[in-house]
């Protein structure tokens, strides 16, 4: 399986920008679709992004779209969240997952994922 680690959450100014990265290790990691998902403070884990294993598909939620760019490099076995124009509303738990390579970019549920980091905090202030 593979194992998932989330870093670059800290506290932002609205307006700024912020690179989130998730780092995998355990298993081949173009073997899996990949995806951000976040959760604020009482709030359903909500999808903000995904991308397919080659990293030539993506989809990106309405509401950071725009905003936010998904990419990943297969070779350093790494995913990224670039998050720029952030707003109160970004604060969240940012977590990236894992699902099966068969699943599309497009995946939103979080039960097509199974495997998750442990989160990283974003703190977006005025």
């Amino acid at each position: 399986q593979v194992q998932l680690v989330e870093t670059g959450g800290r506290l932002v100014q609205a307006g700024g920008s912020l690179r989130l990265s998730c780092a995998a290790s355990g298993r081949t990691f173009r073997d899996y679709t990949m995806a951000w998902f976040r959760q604020s403070a009482g709030k359903e884990r909500e999808f903000v992004a995904g991308i397919n294993w080659y990293g030539d598909d993506k989809y990106i939620a309405s509401s950071v779209k725009g905003r936010f760019t998904i990419y990943r490099i297969n070779a350093e076995n790494t995913l990224f969240l670039q998050m720029n124009s952030l707003k109160l509303e970004d604060t969240a738990v940012y977590y990236c997952a894992a699902g099966p390579k068969s699943i599309p970019a497009t995946s939103q549920n979080k039960e097509s994922y199974d495997r998750w980091g442990q989160g990283t905090q974003v703190t977006v202030y005025s």
